[in-house]
C-alpha cells in the first residue's frame, strides 16, 4: 500500500489505486497526509475543503467523507500496513508509516543526498527522489488556500531539488545535463530568478554562452514585463560574471540552494498572503482626527481559484506608490479579482479604501472626473463646502489629502489613461488598483503602472465556480458535463455565472442538456444572455467604442477557419494589406478582444470569434476563399523555398483572390518553421474549404505542405491526406487524385501499411497519364516500386525507377531524375549489386546543385557508404557514412541520421556510434 501526495492524491494497492470518489474526499485525505500522524480538527479540514463559506452541514459531510475513507482502508486491508484512521475527539488523525508516503520517502532521500561526500552518490540520491513525483503535487483535490499553500509548498521542494541535482552535476562537470535538467523548470517557471541563474551558469560551462546571455536577457525582459522589477542579485551577479568570462561565473550555486524546509506547509495557511500595513501616518488634515474611508463594494461571492494572479497583485502592489493595472478581455473576472484583493488586504490600508466605476464601456456614459473626486473627498473627511469646484484643484486637494496616507483606491473599469490621471493618490504608501479591457499603455509609460493580465479560468476552476452557484452535489453528479460546460464557456467567468444562473432557476434541467445546448455554436451567444448582462452586451460595449477600420477587421477575423492569425492572414480576411491589419490587431489587442501570443501570431477566445462572425455573416464565404487563397499563396511560397530544386505542384485554383502580399521566406530553414507551425490552421483551413464545397482549394492547400510530410514522413499526415484525396475525387481531377495518391501511397507505406499503399499506388501512374502529368508518372512510379521491392518484387521495382528516370529526362526535370536514380540505388543495394547502387547513386549527386536538400544528400551519401562497404572499402564506406550522420544530425533529419548511423554502428562496434544511434531512433520516435 503506497499514499501519493507527489501528483494524482491516490492510495495505490497490489490490485491498483483505491477509488477514492470526489474530489472532496480526495481533498480530504490529502489533508490528513500532510499532517500525517497529527490529529487534525475539524475547522483545519472545513478550511480545507471550503474556499469561501462552508456550508451549514460541512460537519456532516466531513464525517460522511472519514467513513467512507475508513471503509476503503479496511476493505484494503489497511491494517496489516499499519494504517489505520481514528476519531479523536473533534479531530481525526491518520496513522501511517512514514514508508508508505512518498513526500516522506521524498524528504528521506534528500537528506541521505545532503550526506552524501560523493558528487555521484548525490545525484543518484536526488534522481531516485525525483523519480517519486507523477506529476503537479495534490493534483485531483478539490483544493481550498490550505492545500494550494501545501502544494505550493511542495512544488517548492521539488523546484529546489532540481537546483541541487544541477549542482551535482557541475560538481561532476556534467555542464550539458546541469543544462538539461534546468531548461525544463526555467520553461515552466520563467520568473524563477535562482533556475534562470543557474541555467545561464551551466549553458556558459558547457561552452553556450550566446544561449546563456540570451536567457538573462529574455528573463530580464519578463520580469519587466509582467513584474515591473530588475533583475536581482543573484541573476544580476551571473550576468556579469559571464560578460567578464570569469571561469568561475556562478560558481556558487553548484551545490543548489541552502538547506530548504522541505515539510508540506500546514493545514491552515492562508495563500497569497496579504500585505503588511505601511508605517503609522498622521492624521487627515491639521487639528483632525484620521478619517477611514470605505466604499469598496462587497467581496464577490462564488470566488474560485486566481491564486497566481491575486499573488502576482500583491507582488504588483509591493512597490512605492504603485499603479496596478489588471487587463484582460470583458467578462474574464478583472472586477471580482481586484475587489477580492482588497478585501483579504484591508489589514494593509488603515486609512481607507476607495472605489470608483469609471464606466468605460457603459453605455451610461462616464461620470465626470468631479464627481467622483468630491465622492473621495467627502469619504475621507472633507466638508462640502470645501469640496473644489474644478478637476485640477479637487485633484490637488486628493493628493494632499493622501499624501501622508495608507490607502488604496480602486478604479474599476477605466477606458483610458487620461481618464484615471486626476484620480490618482498622491501618498508613497497608497496602492491604486485599475481594471480595463485595454491595456492602457499610456499610464504605464507615464506613471510606470505594473500590469496583471488576467486569463481564462482552468478547467477545475470553472467547474468549481459552477459549483459554487449550482450547489457540489448538482456538479459531481454529473462531472463530465460540469467539465464539458466550463469548455464550452471557454473558461469565461461571465459566461460561467450566466449558465450557472440559468441552471439555478432550473433544477429539473440536467448539466449535459444544458451543454448539448452550449454544443450549437449557432445558438451558443444567444444562451449566454442574462437578464441585465451577458457575454454579447459586454462585447457590444467594448466593439463599440473602436474605430470603424478596426471593428472591419474584427467582424472579418470571425470568419477564419483556423485558430491562429498573423497580419498576412488578418489582411487576406479584410482585403486589406499586411500593415494596415497588423495596425487594427494592435487596437483589437489593447481591447483584449484578440490575444497576442507570439511575436506577430494572436488568437481570438471562442466565444469572441462567435461574436464576431455574427457582425458581417454575409462576408463569410468572400473572406474564407481570400484566407484559403492565402495559405495557397504563402504554402506555394514556402515550398519553393524549402525545396528549390522541386516543381510547382499545379496551377493556380479558378478565381484565385490574389493576396495584396505574401510572406518571403529568408531560407530553407524559416519556411519549413513556417508549415510545421501552421499545420494545424492550414488543416482546419482545408477542413473548412471541404466544408464550404471549395474542393479545388482543399486539396491545394494540403498538397502544399509535401516538404514538411517528406521530411517528418511519421508525424501522422494520413488523415490530412486522405481529406485531400476526398476532395479531388468530389471534383472528378485524375491530376489531383493522381497528385495526392502518390504523396499518400508514399506515407501509408512508411508507416508499415504496405497493403493500403500498393491498392492506392498502382492507380497512380494511370491517373497521371490521364491528365498527361509526366512528372506525376514519374514520382508515381518511384512511390510504386518501393512497395513492389518491399514485397521481394525487386525486378519489377528497378523497371518502374529506370522509367522513372527517362521520364525525368524527358521533360529535362533533374529533382525528379535525382529522386527515381536515389530510389534506384537503394534497391540495387537491397539487391545485393553495390557497384551498380554506387554508380546510381553518384549519378544523382551529380546531378544536385550545392545547395540540394540535406534530406536527399544524406540519404545518398549513406547508400554510397554503405556501396563501399560491400565492395570492400571500409575506410571510404566509413568516411562516408560518418559525413552522412553528422550532416543528417545538424540537420534535423533523424531519418537520416538513424540509417546512417545504424549502419556505422554495425561495421564499427563504437560505442559512440550506437549512443547516437540510440539518441536519433529516441528524437525520430519524439517527431512522430
Amino acid at each position: 500500500m503506497e499514499f501519493r501526495l507527489l501528483g494524482t492524491v491516490s492510495i495505490d494497492t497490489l490490485s491498483g489505486p483505491l477509488p477514492l470518489g470526489p474530489a472532496k474526499r480526495r481533498s480530504l485525505l490529502a489533508a490528513l497526509l500532510l499532517r500525517a500522524n497529527t490529529p487534525v480538527s475539524i475547522s483545519q479540514l472545513t478550511d480545507a475543503l471550503w474556499d469561501d463559506e462552508p456550508p451549514l452541514h460541512a460537519r456532516t459531510v466531513i464525517q460522511g467523507h472519514v467513513s467512507r475513507l475508513r471503509a476503503l482502508l479496511m476493505e484494503a486491508d489497511a491494517e496489516a500496513h499499519e494504517v489505520e484512521l481514528t476519531t479523536l475527539g473533534d479531530a481525526y488523525l491518520l496513522r501511517v508509516p512514514e514508508s508508505l508516503l512518498d513526500s516522506q520517502r521524498f524528504e528521506e532521500l534528500l537528506m541521505l543526498a545532503r550526506e552524501q561526500r560523493s558528487a555521484t552518490d548525490t545525484v543518484l540520491m536526488l534522481k531516485e527522489a525525483l523519480a517519486l513525483w507523477q506529476g503537479p503535487p495534490l493534483t485531483g483535490v478539490f483544493a481550498g488556500p490550505p492545500l494550494q499553500a501545501a502544494a505550493h509548498s511542495l512544488e517548492e521542494s521539488r523546484l529546489a531539488t532540481v537546483e541541487q541535482l544541477a549542482g551535482a552535476y557541475a560538481r561532476l562537470g556534467e555542464h550539458n545535463r546541469a543544462a538539461a535538467v534546468l531548461r525544463a523548470e526555467a520553461v515552466a517557471h520563467p520568473m524563477r530568478e535562482s533556475l534562470a541563474a543557474a541555467l545561464m551558469t551551466a549553458l556558459y560551462r558547457s561552452g553556450r554562452q550566446s544561449e546563456a546571455l540570451d536567457w538573462f536577457h529574455r528573463t530580464r525582459r519578463l520580469l519587466a514585463d509582467e513584474l515591473g522589477v530588475d533583475p536581482g542579485r543573484e541573476l544580476a551577479d551571473a550576468y556579469a560574471l559571464i560578460l567578464r568570462g570569469d571561469p568561475e561565473a556562478g560558481r556558487h550555486s553548484d551545490d543548489g540552494p541552502g538547506p530548504t524546509q522541505l515539510r508540506p506547509a500546514a493545514i491552515g495557511v492562508d495563500v497569497p498572503a496579504p500585505l503588511t500595513p505601511a508605517r503609522a501616518l498622521a492624521p487627515a488634515h491639521p487639528g483632525g482626527e484620521p478619517h477611514t474611508a470605505d466604499l469598496l463594494p462587497r467581496a464577490p461571492r462564488g470566488f474560485h481559484g486566481r491564486l497566481l494572479e491575486l499573488a502576482s497583485l500583491s507582488r504588483a502592489a509591493a512597490g512605492e506608490a504603485p499603479i496596478c493595472l489588471v487587463t484582460g478581455p470583458t467578462g474574464i473576472g478583472k472586477t471580482a479579482l481586484a475587489l477580492q484583493w482588497a478585501h483579504r488586504n484591508v489589514v494593509a490600508f488603515p486609512d481607507g479604501r476607495l472605489f470608483a466605476d469609471l464606466r468605460g464601456f457603459s453605455d451610461t456614459g462616464e461620470p465626470e472626473p468631479l464627481e467622483i473626486l468630491r465622492e473621495f473627498l467627502l469619504a475621507l473627511g472633507v466638508a462640502p463646502r470645501r469640496v473644489p469646484e474644478s478637476v485640477p484643484a479637487a485633484a490637488a486637494l486628493f493628493r494632499s489629502m493622501t499624501a501622508r496616507r495608507s490607502l488604496l483606491v480602486v478604479l474599476d473599469n477605466a477606458r483610458d489613461s487620461a481618464q484615471l490621471r486626476p484620480l490618482l493618490p498622491g501618498g508613497t504608501d497608497c496602492v491604486t488598483v485599475v481594471t480595463s479591457r485595454h491595456r492602457l499603455e499610456g499610464i504605464i509609460a507615464s506613471d510606470a503602472a505594473r500590469p496583471v493580465p488576467l486569463d481564462i479560468l482552468g478547467p477545475q476552476d470553472g467547474v468549481a465556480l459552477l459549483a459554487g452557484v449550482l450547489g457540489e452535489e448538482r456538479v459531481l453528479a454529473e462531472p463530465v458535463a460540469a467539465r464539458r460546460l466550463a469548455e464550452l464557456c471557454g473558461g469565461l467567468p461571465l459566461a460561467l455565472r450566466v449558465t450557472a444562473a440559468r441552471l439555478s432557476g432550473r433544477p429539473q434541467r440536467t448539466l449535459a442538456g444544458t451543454a448539448a445546448e452550449l454544443a450549437d455554436e449557432q445558438n451558443r451567444l444567444a444562451y449566454l444572455e442574462g437578464e441585465d448582462t451577458g457575454v454579447s452586451a459586454a462585447l457590444r460595449l467594448t466593439v463599440q467604442q473602436l474605430p470603424p477600420e478596426a471593428v472591419h477587421q474584427f467582424a472579418r477575423l470571425g470568419h477564419h477557419p483556423g485558430g491562429h492569425f498573423d497580419p498576412y492572414t488578418a489582411a487576406a480576411l479584410a482585403g486589406s494589406n499586411p500593415v494596415t491589419a497588423a495596425t487594427a490587431l494592435e487596437r483589437l489587442g489593447a481591447a483584449h478582444l484578440v490575444t497576442e501570443t507570439a511575436p506577430g501570431r494572436w488568437v481570438l477566445h471562442d466565444l469572441v470569434r462567435l461574436y464576431a462572425r455574427g457582425l458581417d455573416p454575409a462576408s463569410g464565404r468572400e473572406a474564407l476563399i481570400s484566407v484559403l487563397d492565402h495559405y495557397i499563396a504563402t504554402a506555394l511560397a514556402a515550398a519553393d523555398t524549402a525545396e528549390p530544386g522541386g516543381e510547382s505542384c499545379f496551377l493556380l485554383p479558378d478565381g484565385f483572390h490574389r493576396p495584396s502580399a505574401v510572406r518571403d521566406f529568408a531560407d530553407r530553414a524559416e519556411a519549413m518553421n513556417w508549415l510545421a507551425t501552421e499545420r494545424e490552421d492550414l488543416t482546419l483551413a482545408a477542413a473548412a474549404a471541404r466544408t464550404a464545397g471549395l474542393d479545388d482549394r482543399s486539396w491545394r492547400i494540403i498538397l502544399l505542405q509535401w516538404p514538411q510530410v517528406v521530411w517528418r514522413v511519421r508525424d501522422n499526415w494520413t488523415p490530412m491526406l486522405e481529406t485531400a484525396l476526398a476532395a479531388a475525387r468530389a471534383l472528378d481531377d485524375p491530376y489531383a487524385e493522381s497528385r495526392v495518391t502518390t504523396l499518400l501511397g508514399w506515407v501509408l507505406t512508411e508507416e508499415g501499411r504496405t497493403a493500403d499503399a500498393v491498392a492506392l499506388l498502382e492507380r497512380s501512374p494511370g491517373l497521371a497519364r490521364q491528365a498527361d502529368d509526366r512528372l506525376g508518372e514519374a514520382t508515381a512510379l518511384i512511390n510504386l516500386a518501393i512497395v513492389q521491392a518491399e514485397q521481394g518484387d525487386v525486378e519489377l521495382a528497378l523497371e518502374g525507377c529506370a522509367r522513372a528516370i527517362e521520364l525525368g529526362r524527358e521533360e529535362r526535370d533533374a529533382h525528379t531524375e535525382m529522386l527515381a536514380l536515389q530510389h534506384l540505388a537503394r534497391m540495387q543495394l537491397a539487391a545485393n549489386r553495390p557497384q551498380e547502387a554506387l554508380d546510381a547513386a553518384r549519378a544523382a549527386l551529380d546531378l544536385g546543385p550545392e545547395h540540394e536538400e540535406a534530406a536527399r544528400r544524406v540519404l545518398l551519401t549513406t547508400v554510397c557508404g554503405e556501396a563501399h562497404l560491400a565492395l570492400g572499402a571500409k575506410d571510404d564506406g566509413i568516411r562516408l557514412l560518418e559525413r552522412a550522420a553528422r550532416e543528417a544530425e545538424e540537420a534535423g533529419f533523424s531519418d537520416g541520421a538513424v540509417r546512417a548511423l545504424g549502419a556505422l554502428w554495425q561495421v564499427t562496434a563504437e560505442p559512440d556510434h550506437g549512443k547516437r544511434y540510440e539518441q536519433a531512433v529516441r528524437r525520430l520516435s519524439d517527431d512522430g
